[in-house]
C-alpha cells in the first residue's frame, strides 16, 4: 500500500498498525480476525467489527480470519454458523482459509492447561459457583484464596485428567488460573480456565466432557493462528490483562496484541444479544429476521444494502470512547445508495378510485416512462391508462387546508406522466369515507405538460384500475420510542417498544410489473420511499413489499412537532 492509498484521516488503530509496520513488528505481517460465538444471529454492531477487521486486512495487504469461538455447546448451533458465514459474505467480505473454529484447538488448549499446572500456575478447585463468588471479593474488597489453591502439581494433574475422563459430575470442580486474589482487576482473581459440561458440541459431538472458558481460549486461538492485531470492543478492556497473562506463559513465533475500540451504539435500537433474544423469545418481534430488528438478517430483509452498511461503518469511524450514533445517519447512507440504484415506480398505498368522466369508456392507452430520471441506462417501462384509476386517499380533500396543492373540488393537478385533470366531485360511503373522486381530463396535456403555458402546482401518482395488482405493503418506524431504551435501569426496556413500529397495508395497488420482481429487489415507490420485495413472502401472485426507508427523515420533525 502506498501513501496515496491511505485515507486522509487515520484512526488510532491504523496509526498503531502504521507504527508496527515501520518497526517491522510481527515480521511486517498484519493478521486480524472476526471471532463470533455461534449462539445467535449477527447484528449491526457486528457489521462494524466485520468491516473494520476485514477492511484492515485488505488495506494493509494482510489476512483476516473468520473464526468461531465455539466453547459453549449448550447455546451454539450449526444454524448460527451458517447464518454468520452468509452474513459476512453478504456484506462483501471473504476469508482466504478456514473458517476456523476454537474447537479445532481443544486438544492443544488442553495441553496448554496441563503446562500451566506443571508451572504451578493452575489448580483444580472444588468450590461451588456460589462459593467462588463469595471468595472473589468486590471492587473495594480483595478476594480470599480457595482452600484448594495449594494442591500439589501431581494432585492437580491427576484431578484434571479425571475431569476430562468424566469421573466427576457437572459443577463438581473447575480448573482455575493461580494469579492473584487481591488484584484490583477482579478478572485476575484466579479465573476459571476449564469447566465440566456434559453437553453435545455441534462439531466435536461427545468427544469432550470439559470445555475451556472463552478468555482462556480466545487468546490461545489468536496465537495459534498467527493473529497480530486482536481487535475487540471496549467491554473486553479489563480482559486484556488476562489475555496477556495467558500468552506470556508460553513462547510464540507471533505474539498477538489486543486493542479495544468503541462498540456501535445506535439510537432507538438495542444491540445487546441478550436483549435481542428477549425480543424474539417473548414475541415482541416475529423473529431474528423481523425487519425492525437490528440483526443483519433483519436489515437485509428490510432492504438495506451491504454498500450502505459499509458506507455507514466507514463514516462513523473507529474511536476509543463509547458514543451514541444517530440512526438517521444509517438511513441517510441507505438513501444515498438507493437513490442512485433504485428504479422508480408508482404505488397507491391507500387507494381511492378516480373516475375520468370525459375519458371514453373502453379506451386504453400506454405511456412510456423512464425507470430512473437521472439514469437512462436503466431503461423504461410501459404504463397503461384508462377511464378508471386509483389514487392515494391523502391526495384528495373535500375541504382542503391552506397550501394543499393536490385534488379537491375545482382544483386542477397533473397525473404524473399522463394528463392534467380537474376535480368535479366525489362520493362518500355511510361512514363518511371518500370512496370515489370524479374529474375531467384535458386531452391536450398528454404526457403531463400543457402547450398553452398554464401551470399546475400539484402532481399526484396513480395506477390504472384495469391492470393494477393488489399488494401488501409494510411500513416501519423506529423500534423504540426513546433514543436510548437501556438508559433507565428501573424500567423494562420492552415497555418502550414503539406500538406503531409496524403498519401493514393490505389494500395497496401497484404497477403490474412490480409483482414479477425477485425477492430482495429494491424499488422506489415515488413519494412513498424505498421498498424491497420481501425475501420470504413476496411472490408474483402475492406481492409483499417492505419499506426500507422514507424519502427524507421525517421522524425528527415529527418528534419536534410533538406528534
Amino acid at each position: 500500500m502506498t501513501e496515496n492509498d491511505k485515507p486522509a484521516s487515520r484512526d488510532f488503530i491504523r496509526q498503531i498498525i502504521d507504527e508496527n509496520l515501520r518497526n517491522n513488528a510481527h515480521g511486517g505481517r498484519v493478521c486480524t480476525r472476526f471471532p463470533p460465538e455461534p449462539n445467535g444471529y449477527l447484528h449491526i454492531g457486528h457489521a462494524k467489527s466485520i468491516c473494520l477487521n476485514f477492511g484492515l486486512a485488505k488495506e494493509f495487504g494482510g489476512v483476516c480470519n473468520l473464526r468461531f469461538d465455539d466453547t459453549n455447546p449448550g447455546k451454539e448451533e450449526l444454524e448460527y454458523v451458517e447464518s454468520i458465514m452468509d452474513d459476512v459474505r453478504w456484506l462483501g467480505f471473504s476469508w482466504k482459509d478456514g473458517p476456523y473454529y476454537a474447537s479445532d484447538y481443544f486438544e492443544k488448549i488442553y495441553g496448554f492447561a496441563v503446562e500451566l499446572i506443571k508451572l504451578g500456575k493452575a489448580y483444580v478447585c472444588n468450590l461451588s459457583a456460589e462459593e467462588v463468588r463469595e471468595h472473589r471479593g468486590t471492587l473495594t474488597k480483595p478476594g480470599r484464596n480457595s482452600p484448594y489453591r495449594d494442591r500439589s502439581v501431581e494432585e492437580n494433574l491427576d484431578l484434571f485428567t479425571r475431569m476430562r475422563a468424566g469421573e466427576f459430575p457437572d459443577g463438581h470442580c473447575t480448573l482455575r488460573a493461580k494469579i492473584d486474589m487481591t488484584s484490583p482487576n477482579v478478572i485476575m482473581r484466579d479465573p476459571a480456565l476449564f469447566r465440566i459440561r456434559r453437553q453435545r458440541h455441534h462439531r466435536t459431538g461427545d468427544a469432550w466432557l470439559i470445555y475451556p472458558l472463552y478468555d482462556f481460549t480466545h487468546c490461545l486461538s489468536d496465537a495459534l493462528e498467527g493473529v497480530t492485531h486482536s481487535i475487540c470492543t471496549l467491554e473486553f478492556e479489563n480482559n486484556r490483562e488476562l489475555y496477556d497473562w495467558v500468552l506470556d506463559n508460553f513462547k510464540w513465533s507471533v505474539r498477538p496484541r489486543q486493542y479495544e475500540f468503541a462498540r456501535l451504539n445506535l439510537t432507538y435500537t438495542v444491540v445487546s444479544k441478550r436483549k435481542l433474544i428477549q425480543l424474539v423469545d417473548e414475541g415482541v418481534v416475529s423473529g431474528w429476521d423481523d425487519p425492525r430488528m437490528p440483526t443483519l438478517r433483519g436489515v437485509r430483509r428490510r432492504g438495506y444494502t451491504p454498500e450502505a452498511l459499509r458506507d455507514f461503518c466507514e463514516r462513523i469511524g473507529v474511536a476509543r470512547a463509547d458514543n451514541m450514533v444517530d440512526i438517521s445517519l444509517l438511513e441517510h447512507c441507505l438513501r444515498e445508495d438507493l437513490n442512485v440504484r433504485a428504479p422508480r415506480a408508482m404505488a397507491v398505498l391507500n387507494p381511492v378510485r378516480l373516475v375520468i368522466e370525459n375519458y371514453p369508456e373502453g379506451q386504453a392507452e400506454e405511456f412510456i416512462c423512464q425507470n430512473h430520471p437521472e439514469n437512462p441506462d436503466m431503461g423504461s417501462r410501459s404504463l397503461s391508462f384508462s377511464r378508471e384509476l386509483y389514487i392515494d386517499a391523502e391526495d384528495f380533500r373535500a375541504e382542503p387546508p391552506k397550501k394543499f396543492h393536490r385534488l379537491f373540488p375545482g382544483s386542477e393537478v397533473r397525473l404524473r406522466h399522463a394528463y392534467y385533470v380537474t376535480c368535479t366531485g366525489f362520493s362518500r360511503n355511510e361512514s363518511g369515507e371518500v370512496t370515489e373522486v370524479r374529474c375531467t381530463y384535458d386531452p391536450k396535456t398528454r404526457g403531463g405538460w400543457s402547450d398553452d403555458g398554464r401551470k399546475v402546482k400539484g402532481t399526484i401518482h396513480w395506477v390504472d384500475a384495469a391492470s393494477a395488482v393488489n399488494a401488501t405493503v409494510r411500513l416501519y418506524d423506529r423500534l423504540f420510542t426513546v433514543e436510548n431504551p437501556l438508559a433507565g435501569k428501573d424500567r423494562d426496556f420492552k415497555e418502550l417498544v414503539n406500538p406503531n413500529s409496524l403498519t401493514t397495508l393490505t389494500r395497496c395497488k401497484i404497477e403490474p410489473s412490480l409483482a414479477a420482481l425477485a425477492p430482495e429487489a429494491f424499488i422506489q415507490f415515488e413519494r412513498h420511499g424505498y421498498f424491497c420485495a420481501d425475501s420470504k413472502e413476496h411472490a408474483p401472485d402475492r406481492p409483499v413489499f417492505n419499506r426500507s426507508v422514507a424519502l427524507r427523515d421525517s421522524y425528527a420533525k415529527t418528534q419536534a412537532d410533538g406528534k
